[in-house]
């Protein structure tokens, strides 16, 4: 039966408040990658239930809690909402039979007709929220979601008449890079939505916007290769053999990042990798975080008078390593901003050599936690107080590390 002669009466749509609440998630494949965020940004709480969880899944643990066993029939109680995302029919019908018997709405990822409840196709803008079923139609469901998110965001700020048209891009065959920007979804470039949204596979970083991927129908396959710190993580070798195999296929391919793929992305590698195999690619920028994470806190990187220059260096090696590029002594000698990424474990030992070098142990630090998410929290030290702060705050990555009088200028009532 089409979906149009479908007797069954529509779904009666309807906002979830889901704040402080219990939402149990079975399961924790590609599906609950998807959903988990969208959860998590609506102020749920999350019990995740699954023996194996993704590499992503596993990176959020801070934020939910994760059981890594079996489904149990007592999860069920005290749930808001329950989504039975396993790969298992037979587990998913019996969670879908105890939420029954609570009467709580459950979800079925595997078979919707059993399900109590659908998962819409969903987008945010301006403060709009937009929910579109199309009668289990995924494709037509993210397609009339991105034409009323695509008018929004077309819309002149006066226009109180009809909402217009905005010609969307529809994807571009081979491999796209995607530069997701710092975090926050709507932070990501019109041209970097488009091309994710029109992929038939999305291979994507655990710093990419992780809600974006919960926007994704559900027929676009989606590869996890987190890079966990000091955890799991996956070569980039291997990242170069799946885009490029899946283009080959004639598939078309968005690597989404977190950030922009060219600062410190290794997206160049995988251009490289594209080219050898002679697969198209194509770049789309994003919003790179060493400037828009100090910059949704009101911290310039540079500023008239105070800042003549700007520099970006990777932490993720110490000074004194012997694969390390930089030089650190002639960065001690700098009297503009620099900026660190990927440096948290590694700053104390940074700081140390900056002094060393003849920086001021009184130059103003600001450390950005988690910038642009839920959790984001700024940390002031001064460069010689810098470890102590770090330990004392319990400061975890990702964070953006910015060092300069710059950081006084937007903090002047902690350096005055």
């Amino acid at each position: 039966m089409t979906p149009d002669l479908d007797p069954t009466p529509p779904p009666y749509l309807v906002g979830l408040r889901l704040q402080g609440r219990r939402v149990l998630v079975v399961g924790g494949g590609g599906v609950a990658q998807r959903r988990v965020p969208q959860l998590l940004a609506a102020g749920a709480d999350v019990l995740l239930v699954s023996p194996e969880v993704t590499p992503a899944l596993e990176g959020l643990a801070g934020e939910l809690t994760w059981a890594p066993r079996p489904f149990e029939d007592a999860d069920v109680d005290d749930a808001w909402y329950v989504l039975a995302a396993t790969d298992d029919p037979a587990v998913n019908a019996r969670v879908a039979e105890l939420a029954e018997g609570a009467r709580v709405f459950c979800v079925r990822a595997d078979d919707a007709r059993a399900a109590t409840a659908w998962t819409p196709a969903t987008g945010r803008h301006d403060g709009v929220s937009v929910a579109v079923l199309a009668n289990r139609d995924p494709r037509l469901s993210a397609a009339v979601r991105d034409d009323v998110l695509d008018a929004l965001r077309a819309r002149r700020p006066d226009d109180t008449g009809d909402l217009g048209e905005d010609e969307a891009g529809v994807g571009v065959p081979g491999v796209t890079l995607v530069g997701g920007g710092p975090g926050d979804p709507e932070l990501i470039t019109l041209a970097g939505r488009r091309a994710l949204m029109a992929a038939d596979v999305v291979v994507a970083d655990r710093l990419a916007p992780r809600e974006l991927l919960g926007e994704l129908s559900p027929d676009v396959e989606l590869i996890d290769v987190a890079k966990l710190p000091r955890g799991r993580s996956t070569s980039q070798e291997e990242i170069n053999r799946v885009i490029v195999e899946k283009a080959r296929q004639g598939l078309r391919v968005a690597r989404f990042k977190g950030g922009d793929s060219f600062v410190f992305g290794r997206g160049y590698e995988e251009v490289l990798a594209c080219r050898e195999a002679g697969i198209p690619v194509t770049v789309v920028p994003g919003v790179t975080s060493p400037i828009a994470v100090p910059g949704v806190t009101g911290l310039p990187v540079t500023h008239r008078g105070v800042a003549h220059e700007v520099t970006i260096v990777s932490g993720h090696l110490p000074p004194g390593h012997p694969e390390s590029l930089t030089r650190w002594e002639a960065l001690a000698g700098l009297r503009g901003t620099l900026v660190l990424m990927m440096a948290v474990e590694n700053a104390p030992r940074i700081a140390e050599v900056l002094l060393a070098g003849g920086r001021d142990a009184a130059t103003p630090v600001a450390v950005v936690c988690d910038g642009t998410m839920p959790g984001e929290r700024t940390v002031l030290a001064t460069l010689g107080t810098l470890a102590e702060e770090l330990l004392a705050q319990q400061v975890r990555p990702p964070a953006i590390i910015v060092i300069g009088e710059v950081v006084a200028v937007a903090h002047p009532e902690r350096f005055a």
